[in-house]
């Protein structure tokens, strides 16, 4: 079992599409229970907060704390937004690392995350102005730790497909 874990994921019948949405949805649901729990944990924030910014991409700046409790229509607006976009990036990440080694594809997925926290964070304040409120250690660890996610769940599920 070690052996396969890490071998490329073999490219027999191309891209796994599957894999890239279980994926997706599998590091989305990760990124999102870290943020909700390191942000009030370490940062003092509300468990709320990360969900209303994603949500405000769709809802618009009302949704954004305060107040940052919890409000049903901007946490499923939040889940929908970010395993939509979580997909996109696991669908990039994947076809970047499908053939490399797993401790390679760790790393190349570890630099994603970084890379995506920057494109997230410091790009998408120009459309988004609100997200430099999650500027901050957290939110560039909670974006790693998807990234790594991505490629086991991908690798994973690839296999079984």
């Amino acid at each position: 079992m070690a052996e396969l874990a890490t071998e490329p994921t073999p490219p027999a019948r191309g891209h796994s599409w599957t894999a890239v949405i279980g994926a997706g949805v599998i590091s989305s649901l990760v990124f999102q229970v870290l943020e909700a729990g390191l942000i009030p944990l370490v940062g003092g924030g509300s468990p709320w907060g990360p969900a209303r910014m994603i949500a405000a991409i769709v809802l618009g700046r009302s949704v954004l704390p305060p107040p940052a409790t919890f409000a049903l229509a901007p946490v499923v607006t939040a889940l929908v937004v970010d395993i939509a976009l979580a997909i996109i990036y696991v669908a990039a990440l994947s076809l970047i690392v499908r053939r490399l080694s797993l401790s390679a594809a760790l790393g190349v997925a570890a630099v994603f995350g970084f890379v995506l926290y920057f494109v997230n964070f410091y790009g998408f304040t120009m459309l988004f102005p609100w997200f430099v409120m999650g500027r901050n250690w957290v939110t560039i660890f909670t974006h790693v730790v998807f990234s790594l996610t991505a490629v086991f769940a991908y690798r994973r599920l690839a296999r079984r497909g």
